[in-house]
């Protein structure tokens, strides 16, 4: 790392800065838990823990943190955030925690709600709290939940991160009859020309 006084390179600040992503999911996680209140980690750091177990070089960095809670357990889950230091904004219809006064929305927490469409216009609800597992730091969505929330938000970013784990041999020709349309449609359309 840089020198005392001396401004961090390029390289060294997108190190640090995915190092204080996974220190606040961290924070996270154990509050909740503590608090004893169900969640399952959801967004890119699940993508990079499911990726991780197969192929460590291959996980890619996020910025924030996405959290599957229900509705009715979100008080529970504002009084262990806030009382581990997140304050709590409703910007752009979206539930945030941000990391303090001086954090950004862009990376803080961001609430999604189990059995509940992020969009009017999606097709299908996200799953529930019971489709995850525990990892070794956190509860995190399973595999077949996680794909389906990324099929349903199919965002370049969403798409960027079924490439992913189709690359590391998580997702294989099977994979989309686990499906209903659209969304084995788009996931067979990512297989069969994954640099499409």
């Amino acid at each position: 790392m840089a020198e005392a006084g001396v401004e961090p390179l390029g390289w060294e600040r997108a190190l640090m800065a995915a190092e204080k992503v996974k220190e606040r999911l961290r924070r996270v996680a154990r509050a909740l838990d503590a608090a004893g209140v169900p969640y399952a980690v959801a967004g890119g750091n699940a993508v990079a823990e499911w990726v991780g177990r197969v192929d460590d070089d291959a996980v890619r960095n996020t910025r924030d943190v996405d959290l599957l809670l229900r509705r009715a357990d979100f008080p529970a889950a504002q009084a262990a955030l806030e009382a581990a230091g997140f304050i709590y904004h409703h910007l752009l219809d979206i539930d945030t925690f941000i990391d303090g006064p001086q954090g950004k929305p862009s990376a803080g927490i961001h609430i999604l709600f189990a059995g509940e469409k992020v969009r009017r216009e999606d097709e299908y609800a996200l799953p529930d709290i019971d489709e995850s597992e525990r990892a070794v730091e956190f509860q995190v969505a399973n595999l077949v939940a996680l794909v389906r929330m990324k099929l349903i938000a199919y965002r370049r970013k969403d798409q960027v991160h079924l490439l992913d784990l189709i690359a590391v041999g998580l997702l294989d020709a099977a994979w989309p009859t686990r499906f209903p349309p659209p969304l084995d449609t788009r996931l067979q359309q990512l297989l069969d020309d994954p640099n499409g």
